[in-house]
């Protein structure tokens, strides 16, 4: 890149907002929407590659690009209205920041992604990705009432809106949610809160990985609303055997009654968690998957895991895996190359069930994509998507295969 268009980055952000990137490529730290718009504008009119980064501890900054454009600077949590139920932050804030900037308002976002404490929220919204409290709370996506994006030729959009009852647009920000990047830059977020629970505890048993399963849909069908019900492999819960892991948060006297329904339910041997294992356990659970070089996401229903989990054991290895027997869904991390992701995936389209790459070297996920080939009918439709929010293919990313 030379000098004197380096020299217009450093124009538009001053000196501290353009550095050397890990690889020497040059990268731009914008602090707002305002300048993420301006950098795209002059990279669209460069034709450069942009690689957007944030603190690389899920996706790494790898991707091939002429500018690297960071997300660091993005990190204020801009306001917290506990009357509102609503918390408006910048893509670049790590989670644990939010978290601590919520808590001392007294409220709560019920999301707890694999990753670092450090992860970005953009991170998390650009992926997808959801832990176990997606049983209780729902996704990523039902956690955002609004959001600002800035395309890939430095246009800003906004989807939705600042209180909970505005949905406007939203269903842009269903788009942008899970897109990797691939239909704009996330700069800002409007999120739904809720109070902290008064109470929450977590219980643990282990054993067979079937006998939990079943374990989980007696609980769930029981209609006990736990926030979490999540199976663990023992090689991610760091245990000898599988561990089921409920979790149920509320008012004191509806916890309690959780707890004693759950143990009459599922006669297991019950291990009721302090506080501090409790939490323990949960990151422990969020951060084993960042150690193994891939992660995917199995998108299957609550009937299906017990078939799915046989299939990764056999065809994969056990691994890092979490599941979710009651609300579906399947997470597993380990090593792979692109030929068995590939059968991997060709097994589980003829079961219609959707395999996403959520981390992967970029290698891997030029040659396989995040979500590899599309049904017939989506991929031109996607194409036609990135040409709206990406016409001149700024952004570097890899939604479907570059190679077969």
């Amino acid at each position: 890149m030379s000098e004197p268009v380096l020299a217009r980055l450093r124009a538009l952000l001053g000196d501290a907002g353009v550095a050397a990137g890990i690889d020497g490529t040059p990268r731009a730290m914008p602090e707002s929407t305002e300048d993420v718009a301006e950098v795209m504008q002059l990279a669209h009119a460069e034709g450069w590659k942009v690689r957007v980064e944030g603190q690389a501890t899920w996706l790494g900054p790898d991707a091939p690009a002429q500018l690297a454009l960071s997300t660091r600077a993005l990190n204020r949590v801009i306001s917290v209205s506990p009357e509102d139920l609503v918390a408006t932050a910048q893509a670049g804030a790590p989670l644990d920041v939010l978290r601590r900037h919520l808590g001392e308002a007294g409220m709560w976002l019920p999301i707890d992604p694999p990753g670092r404490p450090e992860r970005t929220l953009g991170s998390v919204l650009a992926t997808a990705t959801a832990g176990p409290l997606r049983l209780g709370f729902g996704f990523i996506r039902d956690q955002v009432v609004g959001l600002t994006v800035v395309t890939g030729d430095g246009q800003v959009v906004s989807a939705g809106g600042r209180v909970v009852k505005n949905v406007a647009g939203y269903d842009l920000a269903k788009l942008e949610i899970g897109g990797f990047g691939g239909f704009g830059i996330i700069t800002e977020v409007n999120l739904r809160l809720r109070a902290v629970p008064r109470a929450d505890l977590t219980m643990v048993a282990s054993g067979s990985r079937d006998d939990l399963s079943a374990a989980a849909r007696d609980i769930h069908d029981a209609g006990i609303g736990c926030a979490a019900l999540e199976l663990v492999s023992p090689t991610l819960a760091a245990e000898s055997e599988w561990m089921l892991a409920a979790r149920v948060t509320g008012t004191d006297g509806a916890v309690e009654a959780d707890a004693r329904r759950i143990a009459a339910v599922a006669a297991r041997d019950w291990t009721a968690l302090s506080s501090e294992k409790s939490a323990a356990l949960w990151a422990l659970i969020a951060r084993g998957p960042v150690g193994p070089p891939v992660t995917l996401r199995l998108g299957v229903l609550p009937e299906g895991v017990d078939e799915m989990l046989d299939a990764v054991t056999r065809d994969l290895d056990e691994g890092l895996i979490s599941a979710g027997p009651a609300g579906g869904g399947l997470r597993w991390s380990g090593e792979i190359d692109a030929e068995r992701l590939r059968t991997m995936r060709r097994m589980l389209a003829a079961r219609e069930i959707p395999l996403t790459l959520e981390r992967g070297p970029w290698e891997l996920r030029r040659d396989v994509g995040h979500f590899g080939a599309y049904r017939e009918g989506v991929g031109a439709l996607v194409s036609k998507l990135r040409e709206v929010f990406d016409p001149g293919q700024q952004l570097s990313v890899a939604l479907e295969a570059e190679t077969a």
